[in-house]
């Protein structure tokens, strides 16, 4: 089967807001928070932009057939680019100008590996012609990522450190930690929010504790200064006795040589 135009679609299918998502739920606690990491992780990197939509176990409508057979097909993590950035029930591709995903992720499971590795790859890649697939297993951390040339899957090749640099992210996907995460081009972990926010308060406090070294460097200065200005106090009281101590012995000394019976 061939994907069809979006206009063919749009004569086709019926009204987009009568189709809900139709997945079922992910395999286990595992599964979910890793899902929720790519989202959330992703969605913080790109907050300030609005030109993107993620779809988390959000199924994909593409075709009559599809419908007619009742075979919903909905990534585990995929990613539109150019496209606003709203919620949606599902991705209904003839209401999206016929766009489909850039990247997917599929999370395997001991139930969805074989289908995530070859029915689903054939489809993302012959039909969607979706650029980029990655597979993750979030129980035994199998990691694959592949790059669509000619209408086939290549296989990214790793870099040192085992990550898969994707052209649609702009970013290396890789294993840490036991998860699959986001890493800059210069090796940056990219944050979670809660990780964000954890490390804003760190520096929050470091930078607290910083202002607190300070301002105890400062009064250490100024009692140090108050010392230095008692002693300076001290010593010119010193000195004015003295010079007063001298004056007296300078007037006694010239009383006795004026009186020679002194």
């Amino acid at each position: 089967m061939t994907a069809l135009t979006a206009r063919e679609l749009e004569r086709q299918m019926p009204d987009a807001t009568q189709l809900w998502s139709d997945e079922p739920e992910m395999e286990s606690s595992l599964h979910y928070l890793q899902l929720a990491l790519l989202v959330a992780s992703l969605e913080w990197l790109w907050r300030d932009r609005q030109d993107f939509f993620i779809g988390a176990n959000l199924t994909i409508y593409f075709s009559r057939q599809q419908l007619k057979n009742r075979d919903f097909r909905g990534p585990d993590f995929f990613l539109v680019k150019n496209t606003a950035r709203k919620p949606r029930r599902s991705w209904v591709v003839w209401e999206e100008e016929g766009r489909y995903p850039d990247l997917i992720i599929e999370l395997l499971s001991e139930s969805t590996s074989a289908v995530d590795r070859r029915e689903k790859r054939d489809l993302y890649g012959r039909v969607f012609h979706t650029p980029e697939y990655f597979y993750f297993s979030p129980e035994t951390l199998e990691f694959a990522g592949f790059k669509l040339h000619l209408g086939q899957y290549e296989a990214i090749e790793p870099n040192a450190q085992g990550w898969l640099w994707s052209e649609e992210l702009g970013l290396f996907l890789g294993v840490w930690g036991q998860e699959l995460r986001y890493f800059s081009l210069d090796g940056t972990l990219i944050p979670s929010p809660t990780e964000a926010a954890e490390a804003e308060r760190q520096n929050a406090a470091l930078e607290r504790q910083r202002v607190e070294t300070l301002r105890e460097l400062v009064e250490r200065e100024r009692l140090r200064a108050n010392e230095e200005q008692q002693k300076a106090e001290q010593e010119r009281l010193r000195a004015n006795q003295m010079e007063a101590q001298l004056r007296a012995i300078q007037r006694r000394l010239e009383a006795l040589g004026s009186d020679p019976e002194a």
